[in-house]
């Protein structure tokens, strides 16, 4: 019997031997071109790749105002790069892509010809050219989605916030107060913030889920309001610049702070100027004037130097120091009580209430308010002023009558507004800060208003604000809301230029509060350089009341008596 013997599956086996055998050798060949033939190139490949800060950031803390609408978030910008060795065609590719990244199309090309291992072309390019880059599907190039800080309110608030640079760094404003709170937990933090370190929070139970968000005391509506009625004022009285600060004396809390020039926080390098990045409101200062007669009469009132039934004798001149200093108006105006004084605006009877109040006493009392030093406001870089103490070496006796009616030191329009917010808080100022609450998930922190010191007693302060609602009713009418009490004082202070000051150029102010005997608000109103006319009772004063008759509606403020 034959056997037959099926001879199929052994010519399977072999072509599949032979098969796994050329498999083998490819491999081999590949092996041995990666480790050895292009091992330095592949090396160079991974060794060269963006590291550390091209790594693609986390989410960065969003900003809100007291309300919860969004001031400050991130948006998705991609970033283009490319690998050259694996680009063919390069000055094809260069061409469609250089109108899209706004690069010539020879510069792209160089780029995608090199020999880098990996080029950026743009950091940051907006969605939609990216989405329309990712669908031409080039191999070789590649996106990356990249966070890029946006301000869906546009410049509203521009200064208060600050800006956040390339490098996930805040600048100015709260971003760059808090930008290490605020910055995404993957990159690294250099050094520790101590401003931070003040806050009475514990920040790594706050930051272990992810960068947390802020909640402003700031108000998006009232902040509208400031900016509309600045720069109202500006194109009226063709000046060249201002600052509105609104704030809640009894706790400090900033509802709106609104300066002007002002600048794009998205679009921060387009700017005229860097120097318009600080905020004028608390890192710019200026000397007062007349608003400054507020501190002196508080402190010889709380000193009991004087009362309010006091006469003095206003000849219009006074020597302080061999200097002579006369009033606004160069007049005699005889027998008047510190109420009429301070209506008229005097400056010889202010001169005369610091020397009789004496420098020690006086100076004392300029640091209580706060003069010569920061505010503490949680925003960054805030200045801390001028003041010339009778033991510097720069401070002349002349000071002691020039300081009393705000000339001869500087102040920044923070400082001023806080010392007045003392006088509607019963003597008691409270720290500055535009912070209402930090929250992370579902917890949330919220920040306490926080006493800063006495200044002056409740009495004097009540005695102070009856004085200040004749120095607005007489001094400034266009100050007084029909049907409500303002306490305020207008002021126009010369600026300095050597030699002397400005004989054109003024700046026009007003800082009041209401309703003056139960205080919701306080405003500071300061224009700079107004053309048309230069007085703050005339420029400054209808800004106060046209914020002021909106606030009242607003937060539902009842007339007095209501």
């Amino acid at each position: 019997m034959t056997v037959r013997v099926d001879t199929l599956p052994r010519h399977r086996l072999i072509v599949l031997a032979a098969v796994m055998v050329g498999f083998g050798m490819i491999l081999s060949w590949q092996l041995v071109r990666w480790q050895v033939i292009e091992r330095d190139r592949f090396i160079d490949i991974v060794q060269n790749r963006p590291t550390g800060g091209e790594q693609v950031p986390g989410r960065r803390g969003r900003v809100f105002d007291r309300r919860g609408n969004p001031l400050a978030v991130d948006t998705i910008k991609y970033q283009i790069t490319a690998t050259p060795h694996w680009i063919k065609h390069p000055a094809t590719i260069a061409a469609r892509l250089a109108p899209l990244l706004d690069l010539s199309p020879e510069e792209l090309t160089a780029k995608l010809s090199g020999d880098a291992p990996w080029v950026l072309l743009r950091r940051q390019v907006s969605r939609d050219v990216g989405e329309t880059i990712k669908q031409w599907d080039i191999y070789g190039l590649h996106l990356t989605p990249w966070p890029k800080r946006g301000y869906p309110e546009g410049t509203l608030a521009a200064h208060l916030l600050g800006f956040v640079a390339e490098e996930q760094l805040g600048f100015y404003g709260v971003e760059g107060y808090y930008t290490q709170l605020l910055a995404p937990p993957d990159l690294s933090k250099a050094g520790e913030n101590e401003l931070l370190a003040s806050l009475p929070f514990d920040l790594d139970e706050i930051t272990k889920q992810g960068a947390p968000d802020l909640v402003l005391t700031v108000d998006r509506i009232i902040q509208h309001i400031a900016e509309e009625e600045l720069d109202a004022a500006i194109g009226q009285h063709q000046a060249s610049g201002g600052t509105v600060i609104i704030m809640d004396p009894r706790s400090g809390a900033i509802l709106a702070l609104a300066s002007r020039p002002v600048y794009d926080p998205e679009h921060y390098s387009q700017a005229a100027s860097a120097e318009l990045w600080a905020d004028p409101a608390v890192t710019g200062v200026y000397e007062p004037g007349s608003i400054f007669k507020i501190v002196t009469v508080a402190a010889a009132l709380d000193a009991g130097a004087i009362d309010r039934e006091q006469i003095f004798e206003d000849e219009g001149l006074i020597e302080v120091g061999g200097r002579r200093l006369y009033n606004w108006d160069r007049q005699a105006h005889g027998r008047v009580t510190i109420t009429e004084a301070m209506a008229l605006s005097l400056n010889t009877v202010m001169a005369q209430i610091s020397t009789d109040l004496g420098a020690h006493h006086f100076y004392a009392y300029l640091q209580r308010f706060g003069f010569g030093r920061q505010t503490g406001i949680d925003l960054a870089a805030e200045s801390e002023g001028q003041l010339r103490l009778p033991a510097d070496a720069a401070w002349h006796e002349s000071d002691l009558g020039t300081n009393a009616f705000g000339q001869g030191l500087t102040v920044t329009p923070l400082q001023m507004a806080c010392a007045v917010a003392a006088v509607a808080n019963r003597g008691t100022m409270m720290t500055p800060h535009v912070l209402k609450e930090i929250t992370s998930g579902d917890q949330t922190w919220p920040r306490r208003p926080t006493v800063a010191r006495q200044v002056i007693s409740p009495q004097t302060a009540e005695e102070l604000t009856e004085i200040l609602i004749k120095a607005a009713e007489e001094g400034a009418p266009k100050s007084v809301v029909p049907g409500y009490t303002v306490a305020g004082k207008s002021g126009t202070a010369q600026i300095p230029i050597p030699g002397g000051y400005d004989p054109q150029r003024t700046i026009a102010s007003f800082v009041g509060f209401a309703p003056a005997r139960d205080p919701q608000f306080l405003i500071l109103v300061k224009v700079d350089w107004p053309r048309d006319t230069q007085w703050g009772a005339a420029v400054a004063a209808p800004v106060f009341r046209n914020i002021a008759q909106r606030l009242f509606v607003m937060m539902n403020i009842p007339p007095d008596g209501q």
